[in-house]
């Protein structure tokens, strides 16, 4: 089933469902960060990477981290401008912190697949947060010989500050202290993604806060999620609220909003730009 773009009612109602439910679960999708203004493409490609776009002939800056760079120091070079443009750089155009001024409140918790770390600078609670696919911030051994990450915040704002011509200085590459063999970025791309004990932990507070919830008022808001990986975030709240008839289950994204029947009755959809709809509700 989907929605018009007329949304003003659903507004409304989940206005209402924020302010009475006993908990809200956040689940944030890639569409929510687009909404905070991290575009990809466009004006911020050509800004930080018009030298590897003119080069290499991306498109977009998602694209450039699968090529197989010719050296480790222009691999770097790319990769620190975009963890450093993505994770470090204050780009939140209020998206996120309007966010955590509506539930901030509440019992709340937040599942994410975005790897940006927008919710802790926005305010979010960091035992309050789960981040499964990884994070910009972090490193890992490429291997991996051990299940541990590291963080990068100051070797990439090195990077990010050194490099030239494309290139950063070949001692700032990193390498794993184990085992000596080139570091990766902890993001869940393949079957060497490391989950440490932090995400072991954060999975597990997760799990904790929905299985002592069961059966409360509780909204499960869905905010820019695609059909990239359902399985962690869309499907799971699909089954929960059908499974709890005091659940709501409303979903933001613009041009995907929809609800399977049989939750229908229990659903709120709005199609539309996930930043005005904050707006209006704060």
């Amino acid at each position: 089933m989907k929605y018009t773009r007329d949304y003003s009612a659903e507004i409304v109602r989940l206005r209402k469902e924020i302010e009475t439910a006993d908990a809200v679960v956040i689940g944030a999708g890639a569409g929510l960060s687009t909404a905070a203004g991290f575009e990809y493409s466009g004006e911020r490609l050509q800004k930080y990477f018009g030298d590897f776009a003119e080069k290499y002939g991306f498109r977009d800056m998602y694209s450039g981290g699968f090529y197989p760079f010719p050296t480790p120091e222009e691999q770097w070079a790319y990769w620190s401008r975009y963890i450093y443009i993505n994770r470090y750089m204050d780009v939140d155009n209020g998206t996120y912190k309007g966010l955590f001024e509506l539930v901030k409140g509440k019992d709340y918790f937040v599942i994410t697949t975005n790897v940006d770390h927008q919710f802790q600078k926005a305010g979010f609670d960091k035992k309050r947060l789960f981040y499964t696919q990884g994070d910009y911030g972090l490193w890992q051994c490429s291997e991996p010989c051990h299940q541990k990450t590291y963080d990068n915040e100051e070797t990439v704002r090195a990077m990010f500050e050194q490099q030239k011509d494309m290139r950063v200085p070949s001692e700032l590459v990193p390498h794993c202290p184990v085992c000596g063999k080139p570091m990766s970025m902890n993001l869940r791309a393949d079957d060497t993604f490391v989950e440490d004990d932090g995400w072991h932990e954060a999975a597990e507070r997760y799990d904790n806060f929905i299985r002592t919830r069961s059966g409360q008022h509780i909204l499960f808001l869905e905010l820019g999620v695609g059909m990239n990986t359902p399985g962690i975030i869309k499907y799971p709240f699909w089954k929960m609220t059908y499974a709890n008839p005091k659940a709501v289950y409303a979903c933001l994204n613009f041009g995907e909003a929809y609800v399977p029947d049989e939750i229908r009755g229990q659903s709120i959809c709005i199609n539309g730009d996930i930043r005005e709809v904050l707006n209006v509700l704060a």
